[in-house]
């Protein structure tokens, strides 16, 4: 029956002069292309050579990682997005996420430190002018710094709508005061995206109710908190920031007043395929340190991946973070087509390839047994790392409730 469907197609295809071979080649391809395998093989030998070397003592001392970030920077790692015609390679979302996966492998801590930067850059990227670009992103582009995203508060996270921070204007300034909480760099950047209510009335949209502005980190009353000492990802730099009737000049709005939720969300279609990748990059390392475990250690006379018991755990495992890998290459896809399904794939991925990060970490961590438990093993510091996944750019949760709103929206324009 299958061929005779086949036979069919084929014939079809013939009368309506399609080239048969091209027809049934097309579709998804698993195959790089030469230039992303290189992007992909210069971030695996970066990860490998300047990352996992130090990773262990960069999580034990809490310190930023400017000597990696700079040579990073060097390499070509850092600010992979920004626009061709201000120096940049202007990267996809897709080639981006191959970058962030290595580096996720090497230290998921350091690919967060390095990755925010590029967070804090998409907003511009999206809204911001061809003078703001050249100036903040340029910025970035000639100096190994960094920048930073500043939405998150101490009463909003995952409900963007809530935040507090306001911004009123004042002649051709903008006065702006608040409390930022959680921010990734935040001690670190050399400029802040700050999203801010300028709409008065509670009861405005949040579509017309926030504007998104380029705030300078050596601007008077621009206080960066101290570090916070989290459960993981101790290289990265994560602080409160407080501003403090901080002047803003009005070039430094980003699209127009009431434009910056919109900015927002919109920027989450392209990072948060990159949180996804990350995860995997983490999900790999902890089933390649499992795996190699698995094959030295010995009990009752033969390797543990001899025993029924672990080798469907590593199979478990490996299931996991192929089919977690696939979510993250199709949302970040979607995202580069501009695709009406971006939004939905990329809370997809972002939501399965965490609880799979979170999973296989503390399958290797068993896998391990009790040296899985010890510090001086990399599988702990792993599922330290993987729970922040389940958290930042919107929790699993939150994920959850994008995915089903799209759903259901999905359903009732199909009639259903």
């Amino acid at each position: 029956m299958l061929i005779k469907v086949f036979s069919k197609i084929t014939k079809q295809a013939l009368a309506r002069n399609f080239s048969v071979s091209s027809r049934l080649s097309s579709g998804f391809s698993f195959e790089l292309s030469e230039t992303s395998q290189e992007i992909k093989d210069t971030a695996d030998k970066f990860a490998r050579e300047e990352i996992i070397p130090v990773a262990a003592q960069y999580d034990k001392s809490g310190e930023y990682p400017w000597p990696v970030v700079k040579k990073a920077w060097e390499t070509g790692l850092l600010n992979t997005h920004a626009p061709k015609d201000i120096g940049g390679l202007e990267l996809g979302a897709f080639d981006g996420c191959l970058i962030a996966e290595s580096l996720s492998y090497g230290c998921s801590g350091m690919m967060t430190a390095v990755e925010s930067s590029g967070l804090a850059q998409w907003p511009i990227i999206l809204g911001g002018s061809k003078a703001q670009q050249k100036k903040y992103i340029g910025r970035l582009i000639e100096e190994p710094l960094v920048a930073a995203y500043c939405v998150t508060e101490p009463g909003a996270g995952s409900d963007v709508a809530g935040i507090k921070t306001k911004a009123v204007k004042k002649g051709n300034e903008w006065i702006l005061n608040g409390t930022k909480m959680w921010i990734t760099n935040g001690g670190v950047a050399n400029w802040y995206f700050v999203l801010a209510r300028t709409n008065p009335d509670p009861k405005a949209p949040a579509g017309k109710a926030f504007t998104g502005f380029i705030v300078e980190r050596d601007w008077p009353g621009v206080s960066p908190g101290r570090k916070e000492w989290n459960m993981g990802q101790r290289a990265s730099n994560t602080t409160m920031v407080t501003f403090e009737d901080v002047r803003i000049p009005e070039e430094n709005v980003l699209t127009g007043e009431g434009a910056g939720f919109k900015i927002a969300m919109e920027t989450f279609d392209a990072t948060r395929p990159m949180v996804a990748c990350g995860a995997v990059g983490l999900a790999q390392r902890a089933f390649d340190e499992a795996l190699k475990y698995s094959l030295e250690r010995h009990t009752f006379g033969k390797p543990i991946a001899e025993h029924q018991a672990v080798a469907f755990l590593i199979a478990d495992m490996e299931i996991a973070v192929e089919t977690a890998r696939l979510a993250w290459m199709k949302a970040a896809w979607a995202a580069d087509k501009k695709l009406p399904t971006a939004t939905k794939l990329a809370s997809i991925a972002k939501c399965y390839a965490a609880d799979i990060a979170n999973r296989v970490a503390s399958d290797a961590v068993q896998v391990f047994g009790g040296a899985g438990f010890n510090s001086d093993y990399p599988v702990e510091k792993l599922m330290r790392d993987a729970k922040i996944y389940q958290i930042y750019e919107g929790t699993s949760q939150i994920q959850r409730l994008i995915i089903s709103r799209h759903i259901f929206k999905e359903a009732k324009a199909k009639g259903m």
